[in-house]
């Protein structure tokens, strides 16, 4: 079995929502804390870092060229270079107690964007979603911390997580990818890490990062354990596949609210790791606009 590997000397607060662009053969993150998206390519070890005003939460890759941004208080549209262009939409929480979390793209290039409640005195948190014509829709509330969106590669389920409330839902979707009522489809017992951010393979497994539980793990369609991979850090945030064929796992991790003895004790955390996996991983769309 693979053991997961340092991408490259980085070590960041809170990097996020690992996003590949094939094209390019670049991985982009996003580092919450210190408003910054990232971009890395591969084959020349270039580094890229945009700046933003607010935290950016979760981002997609636009088929016209730059990002589409949930940043704390909205919505945006930049350019190639991180500069806003459009605001979509203003957040539909309150911003001053949520920010934007988790997110990403369907396969008809949808934009999804999850909020962590910050008070964390009720389940105040909701998932919306930005279509072609920039329409925002709030599509489920009742959630305490957005995390955990992946869709299944017969595109017949959405996956999404409560990392606060140790659950993972999936969702029913038609031909037109509208989604049904959320189901329960995994619970975690406290104590052995929460899912967090997530991504699907072309065999309808399930990848999550276990935050707080030291490794991902791969889950079947039925939510049975089939693979988990230790990791000598504490809090993985988020996986992506990438790489030439698909076959390369990135892991995001955290260093938010560590102590200083601990981040001495576990220096990477807030690095990102990669893993070869023997299957491939379902790929993002970009968000695609209307014409």
């Amino acid at each position: 079995m693979n053991n997961p590997t340092l991408l490259f000397d980085y070590q960041g607060e809170l990097p996020e929502c690992p996003t590949w662009d094939a094209d390019t053969q670049t991985l982009y993150w996003t580092d919450i804390l210190k408003k910054q998206i990232h971009g890395y390519t591969l084959r020349t070890g270039k580094q890229a870092v945009f700046h933003f005003p607010e935290e950016v939460g979760c981002f997609a890759l636009r088929e016209r060229g730059g990002f589409i941004v949930a940043m704390r208080t909205g919505i945006w549209l930049t350019d190639e270079h991180g500069n806003l262009q459009q605001k979509v939409c203003d957040n539909p929480n309150n911003p001053q107690l949520a920010r934007f979390n988790d997110g990403g793209t369907d396969w008809l290039g949808r934009f999804y964007a999850g909020t962590y409640w910050g008070p964390r005195d009720y389940n105040g948190a909701l998932l919306c979603r930005v279509d072609a014509m920039l329409k925002t829709t709030v599509l489920q509330c009742d959630i305490l911390g957005a995390n955990g969106l992946a869709f299944s590669a017969d595109q017949k389920w959405m996956y999404t997580s409560d990392t606060p409330n140790h659950v993972i839902y999936r969702a029913p979707l038609d031909e037109n990818g509208r989604s049904g009522p959320r189901q329960v489809w995994k619970t975690f017992p406290p104590g052995n890490g929460r899912p967090d951010g997530a991504a699907m393979d072309s065999e309808g497994c399930y990848w999550s990062a276990l935050f707080d539980g030291w490794r991902i793990a791969r889950f079947s369609p039925q939510g049975d354990v089939l693979q988990e991979y230790s990791l000598p850090v504490r809090c993985p945030t988020m996986v992506c596949f990438g790489g030439e064929n698909m076959k390369t796992l990135f892991i995001t991790t955290t260093r938010e609210n560590m102590t200083v003895e601990e981040i001495q004790e576990r220096p990477l955390s807030g690095a990102i790791f990669t893993l070869d996996v023997a299957v491939s991983g379902v790929a993002k769309a970009k968000f695609k606009e209307s014409e």
